[in-house]
């Protein structure tokens, strides 16, 4: 091939199209030059594509920053007054009581993370327009699992309907048994989602399941199916870590069944929970 013919050596990028981000890379990169037949700017040399890579991680940094100094500022100017927030440095430090709803309601906020140590969760400033579309949720969810509101509903449910059918349910729970298809039974000492949670499958007796009970206690059950029940125990911390995550939640056909593979969603609650009791048992060694 004539040397006249080959393609320059070099990488090309496209940009937004602001002034200021132009100029910017124009300075950093003099020898760029626009194509119209590319519609994106080239930088020749060999090592372009890295420096670019570079240049454009920079700019996302500096993005971030400039991001959480505006959030900054908009709190300061209208914070959210809550004695479940504060305001550090580094970002907003939310710190509540134990509620599912909760922690999936933060689990949407960008950049949100759970900090094990402290116990508590992180939110950057960048975030605040998300955290605060969500904090009534958040809030209303944090109060509900105070120690006395837990209390004061477990006082009023004291000789209800609700109350016996709790003690049901925790009584069923106890039994450690699931209703399974009798002819669909889901794989043992693997993790498996179902309604009660995450749980391992140890075994089947084949002992029928009554259908009022998997109604009453579980979930509603097609009629033309048999179902037995099987034995389970909760998965360690290894095994939940080392189970793969299905890549999305379980369909229509699976809910109805009654077991399904868990997501990553429903893992990540198991392995919480799992951890959870590893301190406890730790702490209680320790004592």
């Amino acid at each position: 091939m004539d040397r006249e013919t080959e393609p320059p050596v070099g990488a090309t990028t496209d940009l937004p199209h602001d002034r200021i981000t132009v100029q910017r890379f124009r300075e950093s990169f003099p020898r760029a030059r626009w194509s119209d037949r590319l519609n994106a700017w080239f930088v020749p040399g060999r090592t372009a594509g890295k420096r670019i890579g570079r240049w454009l991680a920079q700019m996302e940094a500096e993005a971030d920053a400039f991001a959480d100094e505006k959030g900054r500022d908009a709190f300061a100017f209208e914070p959210i007054e809550s004695r479940y927030l504060e305001a550090a440095p580094s970002g907003l430090q939310i710190r509540t009581p134990y509620s599912r709803t909760l922690v999936t309601e933060i689990r949407e906020i960008p950049m949100a993370r759970w900090d094990a140590d402290r116990r508590l969760w992180t939110v950057p400033y960048r975030s605040l327009d998300e955290l605060r579309r969500r904090w009534p949720a958040i809030e209303a969810a944090a109060t509900r699992n105070e120690p006395d509101e837990r209390k004061a509903r477990r006082e009023a449910l004291k000789g209800t309907e609700e109350e016996e059918a709790a003690k049901g349910r925790t009584s069923e729970r106890r039994r450690k048994r699931y209703p399974v298809p009798v002819n669909d039974v889901p794989p043992f000492d693997r993790a498996i989602g179902t309604h009660a949670g995450v749980v391992i499958f140890t075994d089947t007796h084949g002992e029928l399941a009554d259908l009022e009970i998997v109604t009453a206690f579980y979930f509603q059950p097609p009629q033309d199916k048999e179902y037995v029940w099987a034995t389970w125990r909760p998965g360690s911390l290894e095994e939940l870590i080392t189970t793969w995550p299905a890549r999305t939640p379980a369909g229509e056909r699976e809910v109805a069944r009654g077991w399904w593979l868990p997501d990553l969603d429903e893992l990540r609650s198991a392995r919480k929970k799992a951890r959870s009791k590893r301190r406890a048992q730790q702490r209680r060694h320790a004592d």
